[in-house]
């Protein structure tokens, strides 16, 4: 009798273990789901981290209790390979190679930082100046009091703002490079406060391209971050729980809508202008598992999932466990490096550094 019932729990498990695995790999792939047809589907690929930890506890439980069983959950890892490896890649650490470019890419928050600090212009511009990137890529470079030109004039040969204004919101995306800025231009997408725009750069004899990106926010007051941070500890409890799931998964539904067409709009301009090497990064607001990243990253090579290491997170607000800020490339470049600096903050994104290497064969 206890055999039949040790018998029976062991396939009740092995049965819960596989219906997790098939929800982690359906999770895994719902970034091809476009968020325009279904809003609410497009949104489980943030679900997806809690899943691989599902997985791995179930893999814990096989090796203290029926040790052959581990070949599920390790089967479930291998079939998840592809958004497992967007998700948190596993790359070694190489060796720069000569004549490689330091590309950073960071939210500023508009210096208003953290409540904790006097100034987090200071530590911010402080940061910048010590990284010594060739090219410095900024969203929410707005500062309605302080000239921020005029510091980072003083580090940059070459630098520009450009700005935004809407009814509600002031927005600013921001260059500073060691490259002569040749033109620039805006790619245009429905959006009140958010923009992307196209920057052509003088490198050497070659002209390059780098699109600077800050796609459409959350829309999520500091309530509703509270209230996910809650719900994503298990501290809300039945309806109260049920009501507030229904209503944040409402408000990422909408504005993942709103960026499928500037996710597009990119990708887009991208493959029209294919005969310049090109450097695409910015805030995409947006999860590892998202249509707006894989739209993006079609035809190019992200850098963090080429080169980085772990989940990369990039937002700093607690309960956020995602990757929202991105650095992709085409073929003339190849990445190294990539890793998001955890070391300073100043804003709620931590800076994504990546350097590359020219080849213009290509």
């Amino acid at each position: 009798m206890i055999k039949q019932l040790r018998q029976i729990s062991i396939r009740i498990v092995a049965g819960a273990n596989i219906a997790t695995i098939i929800i982690m790999f359906l999770l895994g792939f719902a970034d091809y789901v476009n968020p325009e047809t279904s809003p609410l589907l497009s949104t489980f690929g943030l679900a997806f981290p809690f899943f691989l930890v599902f997985n791995l506890l179930f893999l814990v439980f096989w090796a203290i209790f029926k040790l052959r069983m581990v070949i599920i959950p390790i089967l479930g890892y291998l079939v998840c390979y592809v958004p497992i490896s967007i998700y948190m890649p596993v790359n070694m650490k190489k060796d720069l190679p000569e004549n490689s470019i330091k590309v950073l890419t960071w939210n500023v928050q508009c210096y208003s930082g953290k409540p904790k600090y006097n100034d987090s212009f200071g530590m911010v511009y402080e940061y910048i100046k010590q990284q010594n990137a060739d090219i410095v890529c900024l969203q929410e470079d707005v500062d309605s009091w302080r000239r921020v030109r005029t510091y980072y004039d003083s580090i940059y040969a070459f630098c520009d703002t450009c700005l935004v204004r809407s009814v509600t919101a002031a927005n600013g995306i921001g260059i500073y490079t060691r490259y002569p800025i040749i033109r620039r231009e805006r790619i245009n997408y429905p959006s009140d406060a958010n923009l992307s725009m196209a920057y052509y750069l003088k490198m050497e004899s070659d002209t390059i391209i780098v699109i600077v990106n800050h796609f459409e926010t959350t829309h999520l007051s500091l309530d509703e971050r509270e209230m996910y941070k809650e719900l994503v500890k298990g501290k809300l409890e039945g309806d109260t729980a049920r009501e507030e799931s229904k209503k944040l998964l409402h408000r990422l539904a909408e504005s993942n809508k709103i960026r499928a067409p500037q996710a597009r709009a990119v990708h887009d301009y991208i493959e029209s202008h294919k005969q310049y090497p090109m450097i695409v990064c910015g805030d995409f607001n947006d999860n590892p598992i998202s249509y707006c990243r894989r739209i993006v990253a079609q035809g190019l090579t992200d850098c963090y999932v080429a080169s980085g290491r772990g989940v990369g997170v990039s937002y700093n607000q607690k309960g956020f466990f995602v990757r929202i800020d991105n650095i992709m490339c085409s073929e003339q470049f190849e990445p190294y490096n990539c890793y998001v600096d955890n070391k300073i903050d100043a804003s709620d994104h931590y800076p994504m550094v990546c350097w590359l290497k020219y080849d213009k064969k290509h």
